[in-house]
């Protein structure tokens, strides 16, 4: 279970002071499926680093699956996160010159795995997403939707505990961003919990519930399906 709990975190610049989150507490089960929607600005993104381990609250507490981590060292979130957080973004952040297989194993290098064991894993991943003839293909040699499908699998190869999936249908058009939905789905029946940020309302309805944030707090929660 992720817990957060009167998260505040706050920019600060040597002019301006942004609220980013004000006092969010949110409770996600293991193995839901969570939309978060909201305009430009409401603090999604921030929210969404705090979830993934990608920076420290200013205040307040999370539990990450049971561990509380918002004073935790970077170092100690970086091994939390390499073992426990895949994320997907809108602009899919492939490396140009390196090939789909290379980009998927790239999560892989720092756990001390044999090569044998990582191309295990690279294969079975993009198998799962239907990408296992195009292993040797440049990101540039890909269609959005087919580029999109490697970040889920580069996802996916570590086997996490948690997707993060950061507006994952916003550069794609209606049918690659159905099919990309379709994955999300396939990995939380599997077993595995999915935050994911969107725009799009009928994205979010595939969801088990929206969380809409305004200026930094959470307001309203919605159940869309059991």
């Amino acid at each position: 279970m992720l817990k957060l709990a009167d998260v505040r975190k706050i920019y600060r610049t040597d002019e301006v002071e942004t609220h980013a989150l004000g006092g969010v507490s949110l409770e996600v089960q293991a193995g839901e499926f969570v939309a978060i929607m909201g305009p430009s600005g409401c603090g999604k993104s921030t929210l969404l680093n705090i979830l993934g381990l990608l920076d420290n609250p200013d205040s307040g507490q999370y539990w990450f699956f049971g561990e509380e981590v918002a004073r935790h060292s970077e170092r100690k979130l970086t091994q939390l996160r390499r073992g426990g957080v895949g994320f997907v973004f809108q602009s899919f952040n492939l490396v140009d010159d390196l090939n789909v297989r290379e980009n998927v194993e790239v999560s892989l290098l720092y756990r001390g795995m044999s090569g044998g064991d990582r191309h295990k894993r690279v294969a079975a991943a993009l198998e799962r997403v239907g990408l296992a003839h195009r292993a040797k293909h440049l990101p540039s040699q890909l269609s959005g939707g087919q580029q999109q499908r490697v970040a889920v699998a580069r996802a996916l190869v570590g086997e996490p505990k948690l997707i993060l999936a950061d507006e994952p249908t916003g550069n794609l058009d209606t049918e690659n961003g159905a099919a990309v939905m379709d994955m999300l789905r396939e990995i939380n029946k599997a077993g595995t919990t999915v935050i994911m940020v969107t725009h799009s309302l009928a994205h979010a309805a595939q969801a088990q519930r929206t969380v809409k944030l305004l200026d930094g707090q959470v307001v309203s929660e919605t159940l869309l399906a059991a």
